[in-house]
């Protein structure tokens, strides 16, 4: 994500900047960590007076970030924070329009592992969450999405959700696993979650289990944190897992821009974060204001409105200091920001191969 954020202010600068102006990236890291994610947007929107973030990617950093960012009056657009909490939050107002995000809230995400679930035969399931805003939340939109499915939740009045902060989960391990459950839906970050699944297979409870896993652990380095089994092959072969995905129209473009400039391809939440910060340009410039308030203004018009499709940033600033109105077509998605400052995505269907390889073989809809 971070690399696209820098690569996105070069392309604008080179094509003019935003209102006659060039455009200044002021980076802070979070650390994952709330407290962090307070200090930095404090730091930003006070001393460093910025205009918009690209930011945060935890949810529990952004509830942080988001509750600085908007009696600041400065616009905050997630490449990665999922949680529902979100759309719940901007419903009744209070972001005051100064929240959006460029991936789709975990609501579709359980919504389209749930229909995968389905699609796979799986009757009875068990859950084990992060205890956070991320896992409570995936962990609740899945249960209701399963069982109006016809599946059942075997552990849903007794929801095993593991402290983030702990060191030994042998306990949560079978707990989740109990009651030779089809598959286990586990909804984690990388760190701990490879300690939980490595201690479920070492306690023999994996055996004839499908595991399903969502985008907290969709990276390369996953399947050999959690290790292999005895006979030499990894853990994690064979699990499931879903990840918003990318489909969008600027797609090939960015991944032509990223080779050329970085080498290679980009991973993760890229794309969401190129579409983030370019959606701060645009609306800044549609606005004719380089503020807070002008690019919350017009964030909303310039992603979903009826103006030129446009995917390319530059082509959209042009069009934009012409006096007409665009809606960006993004590299992740058509990134359709609503009221609440959603967008609906598609999600990636992946798998880990013998060879303890990511690959994605479907793509899912939520309905």
């Amino acid at each position: 994500m971070v690399g696209s954020v820098p690569l996105l202010v070069d392309t604008v600068n080179a094509c003019g900047g935003v209102n006659g102006k060039n455009v200044t990236l002021v980076q802070v890291d979070d650390q994952t960590d709330p407290k962090a994610g307070a200090a930095g947007m404090t730091k930003l929107a006070t001393l460093d007076k910025v205009a918009g973030v690209v930011g945060s990617f935890a949810s529990s950093v952004s509830t942080a970030a988001v509750s600085v960012a908007v009696p600041n009056k400065v616009m905050i657009v997630s490449p990665g924070s999922t949680s529902p909490v979100f759309t719940d939050k901007a419903k009744k107002g209070d972001f005051k329009g100064f929240w959006a995000r460029t991936a789709p809230p975990d609501t579709y995400q359980a919504l389209a592992l749930a229909q995968l679930a389905n699609k796979k035969g799986f009757k009875r399931v068990s859950t084990v969450v992060i205890n956070n805003d991320y896992g409570v939340g995936f962990e609740k939109a899945f249960v209701e999405t399963f069982e109006k499915l016809g599946g059942t939740v075997v552990n849903k009045n007794n929801p095993v959700r593991y402290d983030p902060k702990a060191q030994t989960f042998d306990t949560e391990a079978a707990a989740a696993f109990a009651g030779k459950p089809d598959a286990v839906v586990a909804v984690l970050y990388a760190e701990t979650g490879s300690l939980l699944l490595k201690a479920a297979y070492q306690q023999g409870l994996t055996k004839g289990v499908q595991v399903l896993l969502t985008d907290g652990v969709k990276s390369p380095t996953f399947p050999e944190q959690v290790g292999k089994g005895s006979d030499g092959k990894f853990i994690l072969t064979g699990a499931l897992g879903t990840v918003p995905g990318s489909d969008g129209k600027a797609l090939e473009a960015f991944n032509k821009l990223w080779k050329e400039k970085k080498g290679g391809s980009p991973g993760e939440y890229a794309p969401q974060a190129w579409d983030a910060a370019a959606l701060l340009v645009l609306a800044a410039q549609a606005a004719k204001d380089n503020t807070g308030v002008g690019i919350s203004s017009k964030i909303r018009e310039v992603a979903a409105g009826s103006g030129t499709e446009v995917t390319d940033v530059c082509e959209g600033l042009k069009l934009l200091k012409e006096g007409k109105t665009i809606n960006y077509q993004g590299a992740s998605g058509n990134v359709d920001v609503d009221a609440n400052g959603d967008v609906l995505g598609v999600y990636d269907v992946w798998t880990v191969g013998d060879d303890g390889k990511i690959s994605v073989i479907d793509k899912v809809t939520p309905k």
